[in-house]
């Protein structure tokens, strides 16, 4: 069957939901088309053993559950089976919902699981009670979905094309489940193209989703090699958190004749329910900038407890996007380089670029994939791309087998400018990649060559070094009345009796006439002195409030040193501390000489701040400032020029105000 049939059959499937206009909502027509779809598709495979399945099932029940069932899927020849003698077209017209569910409860576990997480029972039951069942069941009925007219790849085709129509008529979530199918393409050729050594005839070849959804990615990933290799088996896995989208995932799966059992139902990042596992290629679109918190425990467990042995030993980032956490988790997923290595492609927003700081869990972890040479290029996408977003996103491109050619480089793409508008919007969806711009992007992947939208660096590029700069404490000391009363408030006085606080006081007022002090020792001293003659022992903690409440910063005062010694180290203002980020590389003292102690010869380098990996002076931080390699200048234009716009603007204002005048 020819793609124009393949179309041509989805539609004729998706029209069956014109039976559904007024008793259902337009977001719930997916939830009946496709398990229906499935249904029959399903039946119309198992035909040709179904009396072996039934005699066999008359044969074997009184065997247990678990070796009936290993049983009946031989003699179903298949991986699943129904030990039902019902068939949609036997239904009858007078207890159909009663016999549909029976039918439905024959299946195998795993085919009858894909139908409990579709709620289908519930949907059964309120088709009935619309009296709109056995129509539709009808109508699945004469629909000819069987292997001999329409083989499994076919019939994915059509199963993704009703997939694609579910989100787009409930385009306000689908974001968050479905990737349009442009990016996914786009990502896929991204991820496999010139990966000829992996796709040899009778090869396996293993792909893996974490965040499935519907099974978009893993589909196009089977369709891409299918259509550019012969003869090689695509073994494909996922894991996903939404019961509905599992369940869509898994169907696609079982029409195209995959191994089910390889899709799974669960939160990825708290439990991973392939964990072992290790994937050629891997395919991903997280959620944006959801935050991890109800897995928190169980990822920080992880990170302290098991570190690099783990998924998350890099770091974590912020709990307010977790989007990092997947990428750690598929670079945990990859084969050993000598076993010939993976390749990912996921999906970001521009956050994961540079959000966080020297030091931070997302700069650690960007260091972790830079200098391990991980990450071989970043398309960055054009805006308004997604259902649910018009944000701005990226397509990350990481490998642990990179070329001779691309080792410790990084290649930036910019495909902003690449989109073609929609003529209806879907969502936020008003842009979309044709195959001339995908294959435009992938082209410029492939060559690897410096172009205004190809830019490459080296990993170094992206590193730098955070110094802390000091520059010296200058405070001025003076009792006034206003800052007696204010040493009232504080927690130190507060916390002495009420005579001790009356002899502190009597003590300050004395040194109320006193002349501005530009030194710290001397003035302490005094102070000292009026507190002992007044009976008054203060403590350490006593005496540095003290010093807080009558000193402010001066520029001509004198530099306070540590233990108030002359020769003691300049003590740090840290309202003055600042910080520089030197390139990585780059001696930090010849930095320091050029850039910043011309401005502030007072200044100096705080070497007690030190990197916690490579224990030398500064913390090292790593950034990739997208758009700012790509920026270009645009000089403003000539002050005349805009003064000719302006009077010619005045001029039009004027006359019409004499127009509504006249």
């Amino acid at each position: 069957m020819n793609p124009i049939n393949h179309s041509q059959t989805a539609a004729f499937l998706w029209s069956i939901a014109d039976l559904l206009r007024g008793d259902f909502k337009q977001s719930q027509y997916g939830r009946i088309i496709l398990p229906f779809t499935l249904l029959r598709r399903l039946e119309c495979v198992l035909e040709t053993t179904k009396k072996d399945v039934l005699k066999a099932a008359e044969k074997h029940q009184d065997k247990s559950d678990s070796v009936r069932e290993k049983l009946l899927l031989r003699a179903a020849d298949q991986q699943f089976y129904n030990a039902s003698p019902l068939t949609l077209g036997t239904l009858s017209d007078t207890q159909t919902a009663d016999d549909l569910i029976s039918y439905i409860q024959s299946f195998s576990t795993d085919a009858r699981e894909i139908f409990e997480h579709f709620h289908f029972e519930e949907f059964v039951q309120q088709l009935a009670a619309s009296d709109l069942l056995y129509q539709v069941v009808q109508r699945f009925a004469v629909t000819d979905l069987s292997p001999q007219s329409i083989p499994n790849f076919g019939m994915g085709i059509i199963f993704e094309e009703l997939i694609r129509k579910f989100a787009e008529s409930s385009n306000e979530t689908a974001g968050e489940h479905f990737t349009p199918r442009d990016i996914v393409h786009l990502t896929t050729s991204l991820v496999i193209t010139g990966q000829d050594p992996k796709l040899k005839p009778h090869g396996i070849v293993t792909i893996y989703d974490p965040t499935a959804g519907t099974g978009g990615f893993l589909s196009e990933g089977d369709e891409y090699i299918q259509q550019i290799s012969e003869k090689v088996t695509v073994s494909l896995h996922g894991q996903e958190l939404n019961p509905e989208s599992y369940a869509i995932c898994k169907a696609d799966m079982l029409i195209k004749g995959q191994t089910v059992s390889n899709i799974k139902l669960g939160n990825t990042l708290s439990d991973d329910q392939l964990a072992g596992g290790h994937f050629d290629f891997m395919l991903s679109n997280p959620p944006f900038g959801v935050e991890w918190k109800k897995v928190q425990k169980q990822v920080t467990d992880e990170h302290q407890e098991r570190g690099f042995a783990g998924r998350f030993g890099p770091g974590l980032p912020r709990v307010s996007d977790g989007s990092l956490l997947f990428l750690l988790h598929l670079v945990s997923k990859m084969r050993a380089p000598h076993e010939g290595g993976s390749r990912i492609g996921i999906i970001l927003n521009g956050s994961p670029l540079f959000t966080g700081g020297a030091g931070s869990g997302e700069s650690e972890i960007r260091r972790y994939l830079l200098q391990n040479d991980l990450v071989e290029a970043i398309v960055a996408l054009p805006t308004d791309m997604f259902y649910n977003t018009g944000i701005a996103t990226y397509v990350w491109i990481l490998s642990n087998h990179k070329p001779a050619p691309r080792r410790g480089q990084v290649q930036l793409i910019d495909g902003s400018q690449q989109f073609s508008k929609m003529r209806k919007s879907l969502g936020s969806k008003r842009q979309f990649l044709n195959e001339a711009q995908i294959d435009a992007l992938v082209r410029l992947y492939g060559r690897f060559e410096e172009t205004p939208q190809s830019k490459i660096f080296p990993v170094e590029a992206f590193g730098y070094r955070r110094i802390t700069i000091e520059r010296p404490l200058r405070l001025a000391f003076q009792v006034t009345a206003e800052r007696v009363k204010a040493v009232l408030a504080e927690k130190g006085v507060q916390k002495l009796d009420g005579e001790a606080q009356s002899h502190l006081i009597t003590a300050l007022q004395t040194l109320e006439d006193e002349p501005l002090h530009l030194s710290r020792a001397p003035f302490s001293k005094l102070l000292k002195q009026a507190l002992a003659v007044h009976d008054v022992t203060p403590s350490a903690v006593l005496l540095k409030v003290l010093l807080n409440a009558f000193g402010e910063r001066h520029p001509e005062a004198e530099i306070c040193r540590v233990k108030d010694k002359p020769q003691g180290d300049p003590e740090p203002d840290t309202g003055l501390r600042d910080y520089e980020n030197v390139p990585l590389g780059e001696s930090i003292d010849e930095y320091f000489e050029r850039e910043v102690k011309p401005h502030v010869p007072d200044a100096w380098i705080d070497r007690d701040k030190c990197d916690a990996l490579d224990g030398e002076v500064g913390i090292v931080g790593f950034e990739i400032p997208f758009n700012r390699h790509f920026y270009v200048f645009q000089p403003p234009r000539p002050l005349a020029e805009i003064d000719q716009d302006l009077k010619a603007c005045t001029d039009r204002i004027k006359q019409m105000i004499e127009d509504l005048s006249a």
